[in-house]
């Protein structure tokens, strides 16, 4: 990944100091419920013992030890999530959102923590096609997606035809769903930003690849409702998450030391 080039110095993960940061804002032992999917990984995801683990977790909890914050976590439905913050069900969300200006309109966005790519992942065998192109050519290709997500638009309108019922595309609740059914040969194509894709490439044994060039970028971000007072101390926290190193030893933990466990 192009954004993790750096990470070969990276040093360990840097730890906030106890309680609150002294310059960054002191929530004073606030609690906030923070919802998420659990079905993104290395974002998020439920490990083999059953636990919530993952690179946001890990940025969550250190922004809230640098802001005094108490953290709750709540798990809802990709196609849930967005409308339920929106109306305050929670104070965040958190499962790699593409920042979108659609979604502004309902929901409140922080800085962006990471950018990504959009990739195309294929069977490790796969020589049917190499590219968008030539996926598209071929109408007996399908593709998986979440209904609502980028990967989803962007199969549609920069992989496809433009047409969002198009029979092409095989819609699946949840990530997970979508990649065990290129695994079993059910769809052909699952469209990715890199933190996952490259990811579940590195533990696949061969089992999956990459093709073709990247289909653009996407900056990720916490949600939030519309003029949460949340918004400020968060950005002011990732920005000194970037800005000591914190980020990219949390990637170098997640994206280049971390194996999935299929």
């Amino acid at each position: 990944m192009k954004f993790l080039a750096i990470l070969a110095a990276a040093a360990a993960f840097v730890a906030g100091a106890a309680v609150a940061d002294t310059a960054l804002p002191d929530l004073q032992g606030r609690e906030i419920t923070v919802v998420t999917e659990n079905a993104y990984p290395p974002l998020q995801f439920i490990d083999k013992d059953g636990n919530a683990v993952g690179w946001e977790y890990d940025a969550v909890a250190e922004i809230a030890k640098r802001l005094n914050l108490q953290v709750k976590y709540a798990n809802i439905s990709w196609d849930a999530m967005i409308p339920a913050v929106s109306e305050g069900q929670f104070d965040m969300g958190m499962t790699g959102i593409t920042i979108r200006d659609d979604r502004k309109e309902k929901v409140d966005f922080s800085d962006p923590y990471m950018r990504s790519e959009m990739l195309m992942m294929v069977r490790g065998d796969e020589t049917r096609f190499t590219d968008a192109a030539s996926f598209a050519a071929n109408p007996d290709l399908l593709m998986a997606a979440q209904p609502g997500t980028t990967p989803f638009y962007v199969g549609v309108y920069d992989v496809l035809d433009g047409n969002e019922q198009n029979p092409r595309i095989k819609l699946f609740e949840t990530f997970g769903a979508g990649l065990q059914a290129l695994k079993a040969g059910d769809v052909d194509l699952v469209l990715s930003d890199s933190t996952a894709a490259n990811g579940y490439v590195a533990a696949s044994d061969g089992g999956l690849k990459i093709i073709g060039q990247p289909l653009g970028a996407e900056d990720f971000g916490f949600i939030f409702p519309k003029g949460s007072d949340l918004v400020a101390p968060i950005n002011a926290a990732i920005a000194a998450l970037k800005a000591d190193g914190t980020l990219d030893a949390l990637n170098k933990k997640w994206f280049l030391d971390y194996k999935m466990g299929e």
